[in-house]
């Protein structure tokens, strides 16, 4: 087979292929960019964003030649540095869709609830999880006749959080992607949280920021 002809088959598949990998590479970006908007309409507050990964430019490849003298390695570069142009874009531009209704539901259930339990999180009574959820640290941080109510506030709240994650994933037709959404989560409402608050770190000792 003409060897230029087997390197333009051979880039098509690579196309192909990249094409794929698009469609099911988990969004981090994307997923950050959601979480964070979440964030905000739950918490009521719009802290300064951490800065957004964006896709490196990568310089185009000037003018090839038309002659016959190209080789088939000038034209895998060239397509290649194409491919290189167009994949990280997609990926970058993703976006994960937290507009369903289940979503919306449990977002504006979760931002009625932080009213009630943002006293426990600036008194240190309950703090972040590293696994996205809540969770009381030290109920004698609050009188003794709330602490019921703390108690309930934080199961319902982790039932929303639980939920929300699998909402998200359901609602982008990745059930598969629900551990990343959560990892992102989790990160995030610890970045974002205010000095002060409670949090797990890796090793889920607490600690306070």
């Amino acid at each position: 087979m003409n060897p230029l002809r087997s390197t333009l088959a051979l880039l098509g598949i690579l196309a192909v292929s990249a094409c794929v990998t698009i469609n099911v590479y988990f969004p981090a970006v994307a997923a950050e960019r959601a979480a964070d908007r979440i964030i905000n309409d739950v918490w009521g507050e719009h802290p300064e964003r951490a800065p957004e990964a964006q896709p490196q430019p990568n310089s185009a490849p000037g003018p090839q030649s038309s002659a016959p003298s190209d080789s088939p390695k000038r034209i895998v570069a060239f397509a290649m540095g194409t491919l290189n142009l167009v994949i990280p874009s997609a990926q970058a531009q993703a976006d994960l869709d937290i507009s369903s209704p289940a979503i919306r539901s449990l977002t504006q259930s979760m931002e009625r609830r932080h009213t009630e339990l943002k006293p426990a999180y600036d008194a240190g009574a309950i703090g972040l999880t590293q696994r996205g959820l809540i969770e009381i640290r030290d109920q004698s941080a609050v009188p003794l006749q709330q602490r019921n109510q703390l108690r309930k506030l934080v199961a319902d709240d982790n039932a929303d959080r639980n939920a929300l994650y699998k909402e998200i994933a359901l609602a982008n037709q990745h059930p598969d992607w629900e551990p990343d959404i959560r990892a992102t989560f989790a990160r995030r409402w610890i970045e974002r949280a205010p000095t002060g608050w409670w949090y797990q770190d890796n090793n889920g000792n607490w600690r306070q920021k």
